[in-house]
């Protein structure tokens, strides 16, 4: 059996619950991805990658503390400025004339 230290760390409440559930999700317990990234952080020589789920994943509001609610308020206005925003009955005829439906 391999010997282990261990680590204690302090962290928000709310981020480690938040990585919890997307750890959950991935299969890997906490303990592990602390590992994995310790030892990215070794073979790297600095801060290492990016593990995440797809963001095909709407979000939903109760997803969202304040802060990313207000963020992600404030890009959707962004985009409602610069005008890439299109109208669900414009994607809906567009889809019409392209597959006759």
């Amino acid at each position: 059996m391999t010997r282990t230290s261990n680590i204690f760390a302090r962290v928000e409440p709310e981020i480690k619950e938040q990585a919890e559930q997307v750890l959950k999700q991935l299969g890997i317990p906490m303990s592990n991805a602390i590992s994995l990234f310790l030892r990215q952080v070794v073979l790297q020589r600095g801060i290492p990658f990016d593990i995440k789920l797809s963001e095909n994943k709407p979000l939903t509001f109760g997803s969202l503390n304040e802060k990313t609610f207000n963020a992600e308020i404030e890009k959707g206005l962004a985009d409602l400025t610069a005008g890439r925003i299109t109208s669900a009955d414009h994607v809906a005829e567009k889809m019409r004339q392209d597959y006759g439906k």
